[in-house]
């Protein structure tokens, strides 16, 4: 299977009008609502804002975070988040077999009769996607896109994610969003070569129904990018999972102005140049990457 590896635009209305569904019916931040400040105080304070740092006239607190440069660790532990409560809040089990675990099993031990009663918890999802993330040298940018074409299949398909497909849809998002957004290439093989017990032929076959079900629709707008990360910090504060503040020095400053201005000339470059790379399962021959364990 071949996919292009397309532009990104900033037109929102170009990814509104691919879907007559209502996106935002399968959108984590629906569930923001429903899980935060359960432990609050009956003045609405929670317990874990009464240590927050705030910034003042005299110091301002920043984390190494910024909307062009996510950090890693704390993005996947968010994406993971949204996954977890996607699967808690779901209202059935729709699913289809080519994301079934049971029917296309990602290793070669037993899959369980009962693997389709037990949620996972969020280190489970966690490790699995941390562990693809890191033998797959992919970025935190990826792990977003990766959340946006999850929310996007399961509104244009009308399954829903749980226990017994979410490790398949999970994959299938990284795949395709490894393929679209990072700038190394990664072949149906590579993930292979990761996971061990996977055929390339089941990689393609879910890869072709991935981007069936996605209409094809894999444009990403830059508004849509922007609303994720933002809402993703918002569900890291709400369940504390805090970015690490550390008082901004001058020294910070200047490097978070190098990484604007060097993110800047990216995407300039990548909006001048017409790049149309294809990435082909048919060929082996790709970057070797680290085995991994799956739990």
């Amino acid at each position: 299977m071949i996919l292009q590896k397309r532009q990104y635009q900033g037109n929102v209305g170009l990814f509104l009008r691919a879907s007559k569904k209502p996106f935002s019916s399968h959108s984590f931040s629906l569930f923001l609502v429903r899980e935060k400040r359960k432990s609050n105080h009956i003045n609405h304070v929670s317990p874990g804002q009464l240590t927050k740092k705030y910034s003042s006239c005299s110091t301002i607190f920043i984390d190494d975070s910024t909307v062009s440069q996510p950090n890693l660790r704390s993005t996947i532990k968010c994406v993971t988040l949204a996954i977890f409560y996607h699967i808690k809040n779901r209202d059935s089990d729709r699913s289809l077999d080519i994301f079934d675990e049971k029917s296309h099993p990602l290793t070669r031990e037993e899959v369980p009769d009962d693997y389709y009663k037990h949620d996972p918890d969020h280190k489970h999802i966690y490790r699995f996607v941390r562990t693809l993330f890191s033998a797959a040298q992919l970025t935190a940018e990826c792990a977003i896109v990766t959340l946006v074409y999850l929310e996007r299949l399961l509104t244009y398909a009308e399954i829903d994610i749980c226990p017994s497909n979410w490790k398949r849809i999970v994959l299938g998002a990284i795949l395709l969003a490894s393929k679209v957004w990072d700038d190394q290439a990664v072949w149906n093989v590579d993930y292979c070569q990761i996971l061990k017990d996977i055929t390339v032929e089941d990689m393609n076959e879910m890869e072709r129904h991935f981007l069936e079900l996605l209409q094809f629709n894999i444009n990403v707008p830059a508004s849509v990018y922007a609303k994720y990360y933002f809402d993703l910090r918002s569900l890291a504060d709400d369940n504390n999972l805090s970015f690490l503040l550390e008082p901004l020095s001058k020294e910070r400053a200047q490097k978070l102005e190098a990484i604007s201005r060097l993110c800047e000339d990216k995407y300039k470059d990548l909006s001048k140049a017409a790049m149309r790379r294809s990435f082909s399962a048919d060929n082996l021959v790709g970057i070797r990457r680290s085995n991994a364990i799956l739990s």
